[in-house]
């Protein structure tokens, strides 16, 4: 009990989102009398929180480094309209389309961060900037109108499904299958893991609660897996999701440029002068979020099937709330790529779960600021009880 204790008080953060989260589940489960995890209402909410979940991969990054990006919801509406115009308008190719989209995110991204690694204009100041610019443009490259439909190709990415290439009858086998090697993966992964610590001779949690920890991830695993396959299997966004997540999230905790990033946000004076380049940080950090709203914003014009001059409306403020609810500190240096998804998956399921049970817009929108103001504070009353 004391070493469980002390495991939740050192990871008093990871373990309170991860807590919301199940209770956040479990009580929407019992007033939705079930429906929430229904394979369909899980396939929902995945694609439903696809582009959230991208932004706010990117987003945590920004935080991290003690910056903020307000404009990524107008820089996915302008891609969508720009791939619109590409795909729809111009009948190019959707591979050359989704290319272009992507490099055009990348460049907005590499203007922003130029004013505000280079030029030292506040962060806030710019992406506000980048918002209501982009947003314009949005409305000058649509006309004020409506641009549908894609081409199926790229409605694919955000609405397809893998075929099953064993062509189960009531499941989908490809999924079991695919759930079965990931629960492996991870019992590996972890063991090994584990030897690592032990042969540094680094602190090892008991043989008791390693086991219990990965035999409860190994269930959630199998548990979505056969939701999944009870459906129509793994939708091709959730490949890109998991792609993403696994990405970054060895990148951030495993290289160079990871550390780096939580160096400039943890202390930017003493990165520099540990030789960590903060500026050429910061710059490849805006271009990343550029390129990932870019992303986000060809997956939800590919789930809507059209591009439109409302879209991604609050896009921004889902992402950060994402990042923060996830445990990110707006101070920076702080936060976690998976952190960032629970925290996505905690407004998702709030979304979705308050939509079943009917309640209106615009409770759910201040419910949504209820939890991100509860989440701030947890922070910083968390801050001042370990300093």
């Amino acid at each position: 009990m004391n070493e469980i204790k002390n495991l939740i008080t050192q990871n008093i953060r990871k373990f309170g989102m991860i807590i919301a989260l199940v209770g956040i589940v479990i009580i929407f489960q019992v007033l939705t009398g079930g429906i929430l995890l229904t394979p369909l209402n899980i396939t929902n909410i995945i694609m439903q929180n696809s582009y959230i979940i991208i932004l706010a991969i990117g987003m945590v990054l920004v935080i991290i480094t003690g910056e903020i990006d307000l404009s990524v919801g107008s820089v996915a509406a302008f891609i969508g309209a720009i791939s619109a115009t590409f795909m729809v308008s111009m009948n190019m190719p959707v591979v050359l389309a989704v290319l272009l989209s992507l490099m055009i995110g990348a460049l907005i991204g590499a203007w922003q961060g130029f004013w505000v690694a280079f030029i030292k204009v506040p962060a806030f100041i710019v992406t506000l900037a980048g918002m209501l610019l982009f947003r314009g443009l949005t409305m000058v490259v649509l006309g004020g109108r409506t641009l549908a439909p894609f081409p199926t190709q790229f409605r694919t990415i955000s609405s397809s499904f893998m075929n099953d290439w064993f062509s189960g009858d009531s499941l989908h086998l490809l999924t079991i299958i695919i759930g079965v090697i990931a629960c492996i993966l991870y019992v590996v992964m972890q063991v090994k893991f584990r030897k690592n610590m032990k042969k540094y001779n680094q602190v090892v949690s008991s043989p008791t609660l390693f086991v219990t920890k990965v035999v409860s991830v190994v269930i959630i695993i199998g548990f979505f897996a056969y939701r999944l396959a009870a459906y129509a299997g793994i939708p091709y966004i959730l490949l890109i999701l998991l792609t993403l997540v696994a990405s970054y999230t060895f990148y951030m905790n495993r290289t160079i440029g990871g550390r780096h990033i939580y160096a400039v946000g943890g202390n930017e004076r003493a990165a520099l002068l540990s030789g960590v380049k903060a500026k050429k940080v910061k710059f490849w950090v805006y271009v990343n979020m550029g390129v990932l709203a870019a992303l986000a914003g060809l997956v939800f014009a590919g789930r809507l099937n059209a591009a439109t001059p409302q879209a991604g409306n609050l896009f921004e403020l889902d992402a950060i709330a994402a990042a923060v609810i996830g445990g990110a500190s707006l101070t920076g240096g702080i936060g976690t790529v998976v952190g960032a998804v629970i925290g996505s998956l905690i407004m998702g399921v709030l979304n979705n779960g308050m939509s079943l049970l009917g309640v209106g817009i615009d409770w759910q929108q201040a419910i949504k600021g209820l939890v991100l103001l509860g989440a701030v504070a947890f922070d910083i009353l968390n801050k001042k009880k370990s300093s």
